[in-house]
């Protein structure tokens, strides 16, 4: 497996060797749930909703994982003021209980989302994050061929938004992203200043968890995610918006692996894509790559 380090030259569009496995590898919490998140929501009161209840992929008496559309918040944030729907919320009207977040996705990222539905729990699976115990495994779809397979390792600088009052003076921490190609296609459409556009499906294992990893690295590597508004490119994010009518970063977490915090067990919940992820992926003929590598989910009623 190649490895990244300062420049996308290490690791070339046409990389010719045959496609291996990716290594499992633990992934620590991009921004693991803090007491304060844990406190709001067994503060919280249960309201009805009329929403449309969002999908439920694995639900027992100690935790619920479900299919965060792209789009929705986890929680409340001060950044975000203007919005009034949040997973947190959703989640407990619909089954009707407390829960408890104890990792996070970006906003624009679907996929598999963890909530505990106890104290004991939420302690539990947090560590398992910090620890580096949970595996994620995401899809994504990027601009240019992408490498066949390589370890991205570039560390990342903190980012801080205007509500954070901590010194942005840290030096940059170590973080690493596995990538596998799984499928290209080249258009007949000039977007940017080459004859025809060319993208790749790939499948993203990050090692650390640091703050728009998945996206920066891409970015790094100089294969961008389509839809991402500020790490990616303008033209081809509204080409895609114009001709498949794709509003959403194309970044969904489609598998995550855990061990039960109470039985042991472990534990593997497959996410599966919405219809304007699904639409590309049938527009650019990728649907028997999917279906090998993401089985039919069965959702939680």
């Amino acid at each position: 497996m190649s490895e990244y380090k300062q420049s996308p030259a290490n690791c070339p569009e046409a990389n010719r060797q045959a496609d291996l496995p990716l290594p499992l590898e633990p992934v620590y919490a991009p921004d693991p749930a803090t007491a304060s998140d844990v406190a709001a929501a067994q503060n919280s009161v249960p309201e009805a909703s009329n929403q449309q209840a969002l999908e439920l992929l694995y639900r027992d008496q100690h935790l619920v994982v479900i299919n965060k559309p792209s789009g929705l918040l986890v929680h409340r944030s001060p950044i975000d003021r203007h919005e009034t729907r949040f997973a947190l919320q959703l989640v407990r009207d619909q089954i009707g209980q407390y829960v408890y977040p104890v990792h996070r996705l970006d906003k624009p990222t679907s996929g598999a989302l963890i909530f505990a539905l106890d104290r004991d729990s939420a302690r539990q699976l947090s560590a398992s994050f910090a620890n580096a115990a949970i595996r994620k495994r995401y899809l994504a779809v990027v601009r240019g061929y992408a490498p066949q397979q390589c370890l991205i390792d570039h560390p990342l600088s903190q980012q801080f938004d205007k509500m954070t009052t901590t010194a942005a003076n840290k030096p940059p921490q170590q973080a690493t992203t596995a990538l596998q190609r799984l499928a290209t296609v080249e258009l007949p459409h000039s977007v940017d200043r080459y004859p025809h556009s060319r993208y790749s499906l790939v499948q993203l294992q990050p090692t650390t968890g640091r703050k728009h990893q998945l996206r920066r690295h891409l970015k790094h590597i100089a294969h961008p995610i389509i839809g991402d508004a500020k790490h990616g490119k303008g033209l081809h994010n509204r080409f895609f918006q114009q001709h498949y009518n794709c509003q959403r970063l194309l970044l969904a977490c489609t598998e995550l692996q855990f061990t039960h915090p109470v039985s042991g067990q472990p534990l593997t919940v497959t996410a599966g894509l919405d219809s304007s992820f699904s639409r590309i992926i049938s527009a650019f003929g990728w649907q028997s790559v999917v279906a090998d590598i993401m089985p039919a989910a069965k959702p939680v009623c």
